[in-house]
């Protein structure tokens, strides 16, 4: 009976631990995701963003995913020691399947690459809207739009 009762308390503490431990809500991988994306660009890995990128994936300009891995392209041929520090980011809306997601990047280049991520240094800061498909593969994005805004909007966020 005593090995009953200690096996029901494993198992319930099992139970327990399980439910605690359980998978990443929604909400955690998408955020997670842009957290992915931010450190593959730092990375200058442009086939794994590539990757992130619904097959129908399309910007605010029109741009396609092959036209995305040529602008990615071009942009890291022109910066090097990229950092990219997300200032806010929050999960705006989620449905089955759904989600768009309203960040704030501060991007910045050059020398001193470990003390401007510590920092937070940009002068480069972008507002971005993304929307994201969950899929066998996790959440990818299938659109992204972004604005420029200015060091004094950083407290109050672009509008």
């Amino acid at each position: 009976m005593k090995r009953i009762i200690a096996l029901m308390v494993v198992l319930g503490m099992g139970s327990l631990f399980l439910t605690a431990c359980g998978e990443p809500t929604d909400r955690e991988q998408i955020l997670d995701a842009i957290k992915v994306l931010a450190r593959l660009a730092e990375e200058r890995d442009i086939d794994r963003i590539l990757d992130r990128l619904d097959e129908r994936y399309g910007d605010f300009k029109g741009r396609s995913k092959a036209e995305t891995k040529a602008m990615l392209g071009e942009y890291l041929t022109r910066y090097h020691g990229i950092v990219v520090n997300i200032l806010k980011s929050e999960v705006e809306e989620l449905s089955a399947g759904d989600a768009v997601v309203r960040a704030d990047l501060a991007f910045s280049s050059g020398a001193i690459k470990a003390i401007r991520k510590f920092a937070k240094i940009s002068l480069d800061n972008y507002g971005f809207k993304i929307k994201l498909r969950k899929t066998g593969m996790g959440w990818l994005v299938t659109y992204a739009e972004w604005r420029p805004f200015g060091v004094n909007e950083i407290v109050t966020g672009p509008e």
